[in-house]
């Protein structure tokens, strides 16, 4: 019953999502994907799906070769791997099912849909140092996290399927504060998996929390960026066009394959890559950029 009411309101917000990506799309004037975003969005997507991440490679990419500006970065993101992010998680959420429980699972999705909608006002009104700041962060912990788990530091987890009042009420914080960091570019698979894991919770059954929350919550912000003229539609059509099937092919065909060297690689693209934005940022702060 569960995993039915999770794939219906996906199905429900993920009609009026794609509608208004193609209207979008088509009122800039072309259908036609862009190339290189739809290998971005491929490869990401596909790596995505085997347990690397998204989030940080797409940032680090965006910023090497100038696709969008540094602002709109974050929303980029989030509309363009909001479809990818639906279909991986309605296939891992059909082969594992839901277990975890059903207060915990409806309270961290709502946290985190309402912590992402809140974040996306709080990104509107940052000036610019403040975005290209954060995003810099937020490469900056993506890359600890990808250290950590190819060094082994992440948490086992126990064996709980559920969390007493406290850490439940912990839970729900942690996946609000997540979902505003969604908008400067943290992706909520490694921090929810680590905190509920440390709070004594099966990792197995964190992949629902994490699943659908991400998938509503982008769906739902990513829809509110389609509005914005300083969104380039046609990368994320792109990504969406690339990283859908890219999912599918590791779900479903690929299933598991080596990706600690991959994450390295990521660690060290990552790094430079907030560099790049906190040089930036640190431009745009100054006397001579601030007028302009």
């Amino acid at each position: 019953m569960m995993l039915a009411i999770l794939l219906a309101v996906m199905a429900l917000l993920s009609a009026p999502f794609c509608s208004k990506l193609l209207r979008a799309t088509f009122s800039r004037g072309s259908f036609v994907p862009k190339f290189e975003p739809l290998v971005l969005g491929a490869i990401t997507n596909f790596f995505d799906t085997l347990g690397i991440g998204s989030f940080a490679p797409t940032m680090a990419w965006f910023k090497f070769r100038g696709l969008v500006p540094d602002r709109v970065i974050p929303a980029t993101m989030l509309t363009g791997h909001a479809l990818p992010i639906v279909t991986e998680a309605t296939i891992f959420l059909v082969l594992l099912g839901v277990k975890v429980d059903p207060f915990l699972l409806i309270s961290c999705i709502v946290a985190f849909v309402a912590g992402v909608v809140l974040g996306v006002r709080i990104v509107a009104r940052l000036p610019l140092p403040g975005v290209q700041t954060g995003v810099a962060l937020a490469l900056l912990l993506a890359a600890a996290l990808y250290a950590m788990a190819n060094l082994k530091l992440m948490p086992l987890g126990g064996t709980a399927a559920a969390l007493k009042m406290p850490w439940a009420v912990a839970a729900v914080a942690t996946n609000f504060i997540v979902g505003i960091l969604a908008n400067f570019g943290v992706g909520n698979y490694a921090p929810t998996l680590i905190i509920l894991s440390l709070m004594g919770m099966d990792p197995h059954l964190v992949f629902p929390i994490m699943a659908s929350g991400g998938a509503y919550g982008f769906l739902i912000v990513g829809r509110r960026h389609l509005g914005d003229s300083r969104l380039d539609v046609r990368i994320a059509l792109a990504m969406a066009v690339g990283g859908i099937p890219a999912v599918l092919v590791a779900a479903l065909i690929v299933k598991q394959m080596p990706v600690e060297p991959l994450r390295w690689l990521v660690v060290l693209v990552a790094v430079y890559a907030a560099a790049l934005m906190l040089r930036s940022a640190r431009r745009s702060s100054s006397p001579e950029v601030a007028p302009a």
